[in-house]
């Protein structure tokens, strides 16, 4: 079927709208209808060649939900009409990291690139004949999409599926990183580094898990003042200015955690985050920078002899399938803050305008909304 479609052509340039042709499903796969997809920042490191990919034109969005409209032979418990969220892991089940627990780091997940189907090694859209690379094998800036089971994650038809398309990545990812990796326990103090979609669950989250302080530090007053309103205690407009009164409240112990959840992480942002933790403390690494930068500022001195800890996160640590579900019943429950995340709504022909909304920092989240005359 022709779909419209929000693509990628080459680097440093703005997303085109286009009609690309998507393939129905094969073994293991469903098609989806899409009701809404975010705007992740992710995306944006495809337009600037943060993340690589092996060719062009690429069509991005990894964060969607909907409801199914076809389904492939040999797709388990999944069926026409299921309301789904796609995530942007893949979690096939039977690899090693599924089999041991760790279906966020699924073996699936190094083809997230490629453009590549998991069922058959094909692509499933194509541009004139050529491939097209969806964005984490799902590519949610069209209004359908085919994607293979692995991706898919069943709910229940009362959650609205425009704020559920957030726990694709975002939610799912900054909850994690303070609840789950980040390990936050009652009476932790906790400096969240970057309040943007994916650093303001971290927010929600440090805050539910019992932190006694959470520390917002974003140089944009329109996300700090939203930090304050969604559980933090404290917000500053740089790690200059919070460090220094982390260390007057917790009466010098500093903080527990740091987790970095800016837009584009520098290597100097590592060694921020440690000068706010304390003794055992540990760094939670979210935020994601250029493939190509190894470079990081770290005081070994400082991170050996006060057994400091550096510790990556990917989907915050959590399988999607036991994350989501989870989360969606903390959005009934009123502990998860969704509808109060979504600044800005706009037509998928506008999407340039949200990509330069997020980079002025005037939205917590932005979303794509599909209407009748998107299908």
């Amino acid at each position: 079927m022709k779909v419209k479609a929000a693509i990628l052509t080459e680097l440093n340039t703005d997303w085109k709208i286009d009609e690309v042709e998507l393939g129905d499903p094969v073994e293991g796969e469903v098609q989806v209808r899409l009701t809404a997809s975010g705007l992740c920042h992710s995306d944006a490191h495809l337009q600037n060649g943060s993340s690589p990919v092996p060719s062009f034109p690429v069509l991005g969005g990894h964060e969607g939900a909907g409801v199914i409209t076809k389904v492939g032979p040999g797709v388990k418990n999944l069926a026409e009409g299921d309301h789904v969220v796609l995530a942007f892991i893949p979690a096939c089940g039977t690899c090693g990291p599924c089999s041991t627990g760790l279906q966020n780091l699924c073996d699936e997940g190094a083809g997230l690139l490629t453009g590549l189907s998991i069922s058959d090694k094909t692509n499933r859209v194509t541009r004139g004949g050529e491939p097209v690379i969806q964005m984490c094998l799902l590519g949610t800036f069209a209004p359908y999409v085919t994607v293979h089971q692995a991706s898919v994650i069943k709910i229940e038809d009362d959650i609205p599926l425009d704020k559920a398309a957030l726990l694709g990545c975002g939610v799912s990812t900054g909850w994690g990183s303070a609840t789950s990796i980040g390990n936050t326990r009652p009476g932790d103090t906790v400096v969240v580094m970057g309040v943007g979609g994916v650093g303001i669950n971290s927010i929600q989250g440090a805050a539910f898990a019992g932190a006694r302080y959470v520390v917002a530090v974003d140089p944009v007053e329109f996300k700090r003042t939203k930090a304050l309103e969604l559980g933090a205690t404290h917000a500053f407009a740089s790690m200059e200015e919070a460090t220094p009164v982390v260390g007057e409240i917790t009466w010098g112990k500093m903080a527990n955690t740091a987790i970095i959840t800016v837009g584009h992480i520098k290597g100097e942002h590592i060694q921020q985050a440690l000068s706010s933790v304390g003794k055992a403390g540990q760094v939670i690494v979210t935020g994601m920078g250029n493939f190509t930068d190894s470079a990081v500022d770290l005081n070994m001195f400082e991170l050996t002899l006060l057994q400091k800890r550096v510790q990556g996160a990917i989907f915050g640590g959590v399988s999607p399938r036991t994350q989501i579900p989870n989360l969606l019943n903390l959005y009934r429950s009123g502990d998860l803050k969704l509808d109060e995340l979504v600044t800005t709504t706009y037509k998928l022909e506008d999407i340039n305008q949200g990509y330069r909304d997020m980079a002025d920092g005037k939205n917590l989240r932005g979303v794509v909304m599909y209407g009748p005359e998107d299908y």
